[in-house]
């Protein structure tokens, strides 16, 4: 498998985060098994919402990606989200895949 996917749902959030949370790092325990460096793709196309709850999320999840040196890509991230990991200095934590959702 070239990378491991887990789509991000429309909002993410305190009531979507524990879900979100437990299928993302199901899929990063899959990815760091397969080795090589096989990254780990968050599909971000879908979602129109993000709040402080699902931002803590993607970094967790970022973080214990970094422990083992895998990358994580946003896949179609909105001018919302990408805003605001550049206002909160996290956007150098991931890799933007695609252009952002109108």
């Amino acid at each position: 498998m070239n990378e491991y996917v887990v789509q991000a749902p429309t909002s993410l959030g305190i009531e979507s985060r524990a879900l979100f949370r437990r299928k993302a790092l199901e899929a990063l325990d899959e990815a760091i098994a397969a080795g090589s460096g096989v990254p780990l793709v968050i599909d971000c196309s879908g979602t129109r919402a993000v709040d402080s709850a699902g931002l803590g999320v993607l970094v967790l999840i970022q973080r214990r990606a970094a422990e083992v040196r895998l990358p994580v890509r946003l896949r179609g991230p909105s001018e919302e989200l990408r805003f605001l990991l550049v206002m909160t200095r996290l956007d150098d934590r991931f890799i933007f895949e695609g252009p952002a959702s109108l």
